[in-house]
């Protein structure tokens, strides 16, 4: 069975009506990413930064996977599939997606401020100062925030590595180090880009599927069953 890698981003959440760290408005529109979503800004104001990430678990709980998640479930019967996302929420898991590496951790986990090791599921939506890890040690948001290594990145290299198709879906190459995934892939196998914007970043021997994701994952289908 052929081994489809697909490294989704934002946009395909987006069609969940998950908005992207970019558009978040309200109160967030005054605060930058340092303030909300680094090492610095927990020691700083772990208050806001519980806030900030639990009106975004509220946004996950809520919305519901896309026809682009439950298509690349419905992929699993024809080929390998091995899905390495950006996304923070669990669309994939939901959409039924047996095999999803998660770059930049899971919204609905917490890990222990002490051991990294030590990660939990998140019961409600929110995530309090008092709640503690069995170690009775504070618990913060399971993500790799600014700043941050990305533990996965490694194993993430080695799917690519492997991939007979590879397919990038909802992201337009700009985070790093998931944009560098692309340089894994190997050089026989067939490569698409689902993204709308005319001006992303032109990839060598991608072939570009100009297109929301739900209204791309359609094309991309097309072309490789056939």
């Amino acid at each position: 069975m052929r081994k489809l890698v697909v490294l989704s981003g934002a946009g395909i959440s987006k069609e969940s009506g998950i908005p992207t760290f970019r558009d978040n408005d309200g109160l967030w529109k005054s605060y930058r990413f340092e303030e909300v979503a680094s090492p610095i800004a927990w020691k700083r104001d772990p208050q806001l930064v519980l806030d900030f990430y639990n009106f975004r678990r509220k946004a996950v709980v809520e919305a519901l996977p896309n026809r682009a998640h439950r298509a690349l479930k419905d992929l699993e019967s024809y080929f390998d599939v091995r899905i390495i996302t950006q996304n923070v929420d669990d669309l994939h898991e939901r959409a039924g997606s047996l095999n999803v590496v998660h770059l930049h951790g899971e919204i609905r986990k917490a890990r222990s401020t002490v051991d990294d090791k030590l990660i939990v599921e998140i019961e409600k939506t929110d995530l309090n100062l008092g709640d503690m890890c069995p170690k009775g040690f504070q618990l913060r948001p399971h993500i790799v925030w600014f700043g941050e290594e990305v533990p996965e990145i490694v194993n993430a290299i080695e799917i690519v590595k492997t991939a007979d198709i590879f397919l990038v879906i909802g992201t337009g190459l700009q985070v790093y180090p998931a944009a560098g995934l692309i340089n894994y892939v190997p050089i026989k196998a067939l490569k698409f880009i689902i993204n709308p914007d005319e001006n992303i970043q032109s990839v060598n021997g991608f072939e570009h599927i100009k297109e929301t994701a739900v209204k791309g994952i359609g094309i991309f289908i097309s072309k490789i069953k056939n």
